[in-house]
């Protein structure tokens, strides 16, 4: 007991102890009637670290009293797999419950290895409950995901993570023997990033921190603990998103260096150079878009290219990318565009569609003047004609606004010459 860290200790047995996820596991939520209700289908477990997946899947199993089999996609193979359903299969007998095999990391499974599972989950030989950090829309393969539903963990909440550190400190075995008091916990929460294991790791790094007798725990002590041992609370690649925001960030302010640092620290991590590569795809299009409209594309073939060579070759066009866009001229104009629209969506609600923009594919449409006085733009001088197009009284709306660089320069200088709205 005392060489488990206190994550592992302070693990939940059962629905009670439950912390967070009241959205499954309330009371007449989905999860909560599947499991009183015994019959339980596969399903996949979707959300960021330290958030209770594995928690969940072994309390459904303890609460069903169905067989449990652990594989992480990290280190097994089809074999293993097999294996796994040779055992279900020969566990299973007349009307007995079929066996729960729980899959960490499902999106590292390789298609041949989501191969191996579909004649089983189709059967009923095993109940599949997979764990996943990333959209499994991308991950996991079709024939598989259809035979799942898919239900998304959210990051806890701060009161559920401050109810975390008191139940650890008064309910842990060791941690109740000394005497702690928690004065602060802004700061173990903020270094947590709502992963409740990072929290439980962090808790007991800074207690061991501080030595022997009486501990107080306040904002400074973390700091400072954490600050002096800055690798003791990333075990296992635990800081998985803050190192990704930090390649982000360094690309956004265009620091080529720190950027493929971040990237390089990410794949030593082990992490998917999918993963990296769709991130890539995402700060394309977000930071650097139409002062670069290329950067996308770059970043897109990056990713086929990482998809199909796989590392760790992998390493050298996502080099490459990261370098592109890290210098490339910046520019987050469409994002706020999108945004800003939205936002107006949500003000105005549903405002009509003018008339002459309307679709008239039937008599009565075109009596109803659907359609009428649209001009069409080829027709003009430069296939350009002054007409509205947004509802009458969002005309003047501008949410689109480009941004200072060479190549937005030159798409202001058009907008200039067809609307009035942007001269000013």
């Amino acid at each position: 007991m005392e060489n488990k860290p206190l994550a592992e200790r302070m693990r939940p047995k059962s629905l009670e102890d439950y912390i967070g996820q009241q959205h499954l596991v309330g009371p007449g939520k989905v999860l909560r009637k599947m499991i009183d209700s015994g019959v339980v289908s596969s399903f996949i477990l979707w959300g960021p670290p330290g958030v209770g997946k594995t928690t969940l899947a072994m309390i459904i199993a303890e609460q069903l009293k169905r067989p449990f089999y652990v594989l992480s996609a990290v280190s097994s193979g089809v074999k293993d797999v097999r294996e796994v359903i040779q055992k279900a299969e020969g566990q299973r007998f007349f009307n007995t419950p079929n066996p729960i095999l729980f899959i960490d990391e499902i999106h590292r499974f390789s298609k041949a290895q989501q191969d191996s599972l579909l004649a089983a989950v189709e059967k009923g030989t095993v109940t599949l409950i997979g764990a996943t950090t990333e959209n499994p829309s991308f991950e996991v393969i079709s024939p598989l995901l259809s035979r799942c539903q898919v239900y998304v963990l959210k990051s806890q909440e701060k009161k559920d993570l401050e109810d975390l550190i008191d139940r650890a400190v008064t309910k842990d075995y060791y941690l109740s023997k000394r005497n702690i008091t928690v004065k602060e916990k802004e700061a173990m929460i903020s270094y947590s990033g709502g992963d409740a294991r990072k929290l439980l790791n962090i808790l007991e790094l800074v207690v061991n921190g501080l030595g022997e007798g009486d501990i107080v725990i306040d904002n400074e002590a973390v700091h400072r603990e954490l600050h002096e041992n800055p690798l003791m609370y990333d075990k296992d690649g635990e800081q998985h998103y803050d190192i990704v925001s930090a390649m982000i960030k360094s690309i956004r302010g265009g620091d080529p260096n720190a950027a493929v640092y971040w990237m390089a620290r990410m794949l030593q991590g082990g992490e998917d150079p999918k993963f990296i590569a769709r991130r890539l795809i995402i700060s394309a299009a977000e930071d650097i878009g139409l002062a670069n409209p290329n950067a996308i594309l770059i970043a897109n073939t990056c990713f086929e290219v990482v998809h199909k060579i796989g590392m760790p070759e992998a390493r050298i066009p996502l080099s490459e990318c990261v370098i592109y866009l890290a210098t490339s001229p910046k520019s987050n104009s469409a994002y706020l565009a999108i945004d800003a629209a939205i936002a107006t969506v949500k003000q105005t609600g549903n405002s009509p569609v003018p008339l002459h923009l309307r679709n008239a594919p039937t008599k009565l449409m075109k009596d109803l003047n659907y359609g009428q006085d649209y001009k069409y733009p080829h027709d003009y001088p430069g296939n350009f004609v002054d007409q509205p197009y947004l509802p009458e009284e969002l005309k003047d709306k501008k949410f689109y606004q480009p941004q200072p660089n060479a190549q937005e320069a030159k798409i202001l200088e058009r907008l200039k010459a067809w609307w009035r709205k942007y001269r000013g």
